[in-house]
């Protein structure tokens, strides 16, 4: 009974982080009932309540329901690690999904990465990230920034620190799938470059049998070059590796030249057909893609000794949330 009570718990948790927005109980059993969960609202008010004594959940308003806490999400990312094998694969897949953006409008929800800093680094990280954005080694030239009081991406920014929203490389798989086109993101590493162009992976993590996201890990873990590549046009990046059917290779092509002229531009590289791209093959009928990492520019951060806090795939927000980087520099003058 009480392994069965903490697992409907979780699957709340789950369905909470999911959705990114307050739910009551009839929403969140809809959502299990899809999943081939069969609760009642009152079964879920009733642990809906357990949780907020736990301090996992909390009300925002009787019409709104409930959102997850701080310490509901760190419960969420510490249980049944087993189980969350391959959960940044299907992290990725709902957010792809859930993203409304498209090429031809110009707006829409974009996936984010959320970075925290204290307020007072706010210029020095702007200064740190610049040549990373004059390289193109992010994903686009857009940045969101949120003061004190604000939220991003479902996140509320806490006393004394500015929160700094990167747009996530998944925004390419729900572009993408916008148009048709399904994505599989296989893996998430550090790509070597020289004199700009890339020549090989060094490091590869699987997103099937990872339970966090693989730049995070490298970021934190201080594998990254991005400032000395941003410098001299060599370092190590992050990137990550997809294919994509070979008969939407064209269509693949034009709406990243698309994508480049809406401030998102991030592939790094398409392979051919059946062809092996960086010495990675590929399956038969597909070609291989390189997505530089949307998180590089809060890399540069970390290299440079600036205390960052990181949260990859944290959510969507409206395209208009990130702005060009160089008009929120002009915004921030030194």
């Amino acid at each position: 009974m009480m392994q069965q009570s903490k697992s409907v718990k979780l699957a709340i948790l789950k369905v909470l982080q999911e959705l990114d927005t307050p739910a009551g109980a009839a929403r969140i059993v809809q959502h299990l009932s899809s999943e081939g969960a069969n609760l009642q609202p009152r079964t879920i008010r009733f642990y809906l309540l357990q949780m907020d004594r736990e301090g996992w959940t909390k009300t925002v308003s009787r019409r709104r329901g409930r959102e997850l806490t701080a310490k509901g999400r760190d419960e969420l990312a510490h249980a049944n690690i087993i189980e969350k094998v391959g959960f940044i694969s299907s992290r990725i897949d709902a957010l792809s999904y859930r993203m409304t953006f498209r090429n031809s409008a110009g707006v829409g929800t974009l996936i984010a990465n959320v970075s925290t800093i204290e307020k007072s680094n706010l210029l020095r990280a702007l200064e740190y990230m610049n040549p990373v954005f004059s390289r193109k080694l992010a994903m686009g030239n857009r940045l969101a920034v949120a003061r004190e009081g604000a939220s991003l991406a479902g996140f509320n920014v806490p006393k004394g620190r500015v929160m700094l929203g990167t747009v996530c490389s998944v925004t390419v798989n729900g572009i993408l799938l916008a148009e048709r086109i399904p994505v599989t993101s296989r893996f998430g590493g550090l790509v070597e470059i020289r004199d700009g162009k890339p020549v090989r992976f060094v490091e590869l993590i699987a997103y099937s049998g990872t339970t966090i996201d693989p730049l995070e890990f490298f970021i934190n873990a201080g594998m990254t070059r991005v400032r000395e590549c941003a410098k001299t046009g060599s370092g190590i990046v992050g990137a990550s590796f997809r294919e994509v059917p070979a008969v939407a290779l064209d269509d693949v092509r034009r709406i990243g030249k698309e994508m480049e002229r809406q401030g998102l531009g991030g592939l790094l590289a398409l392979g051919q057909p059946n062809q092996p791209l960086l010495d990675i093959p590929v399956a038969e009928g597909r070609c291989g893609m390189i997505v530089l990492g949307g998180m590089n520019p809060i890399a540069a951060l970390r290299e440079a000794g600036v205390l960052v806090t990181i949260q990859s795939l944290a959510g969507l927000d409206e395209c208009s949330t990130f702005q060009p980087f160089q008009s929120l520099r002009n915004r921030y003058p030194g």
